[in-house]
C-alpha cells in the first residue's frame, strides 16, 4: 500500500466533515494490516482522543504482532476507551505474547 493513500485517509479522518472522517476510518479499517507502523506513529503522537481511539482501535483490526507493544502499553492507560481497543486487540491477536499481556494487565489489576 502507498504512503500516500495512508497520509489522505488520515487526513480525512481530521476532517470536519463526518463523511469525509468515515472514509478515511473505512479505508484504513480495510488495509490496517498494511499500515501497522504507520497507524502506531501516528496514535503516538495524536492529542485528539476520539481519533486516539479509532487508531487504537485501527490497531487492533489489523491482527499484526506489530501493534502488541502499542496494544500493551494501552493496558495500563487511563481512559476506558483505550484500555477497551487495547484488550480487544490483544484478544483478536491472540498469541502467546498477547495472552501473557492480557494476564500481567489482570495481575496488576488494570482490566478485569
Amino acid at each position: 500500500m502507498s504512503l500516500r493513500r495512508f497520509e489522505k485517509a488520515m487526513t480525512m479522518m481530521r476532517a470536519s466533515d463526518p463523511g469525509l472522517r468515515e472514509g478515511g476510518f473505512d479505508f484504513l479499517r480495510e488495509h490496517a494490516d498494511a499500515y501497522v507502523a504507520e497507524l502506531a506513529a501516528e496514535f503516538d503522537g495524536e492529542t485528539d482522543h476520539g481519533l486516539r481511539c479509532w487508531l487504537l482501535e485501527l490497531l487492533a483490526e489489523a491482527r499484526s504482532p506489530d501493534a502488541l507493544p502499542v496494544l500493551a502499553v494501552q493496558l495500563g492507560a487511563d481512559d476506558e476507551s483505550l484500555r477497551f481497543w487495547a484488550v480487544r486487540g490483544l484478544e483478536m491477536l491472540d498469541t502467546r505474547e498477547s495472552r501473557e499481556a492480557l494476564d500481567r494487565a489482570r495481575a496488576n489489576g488494570w482490566i478485569e
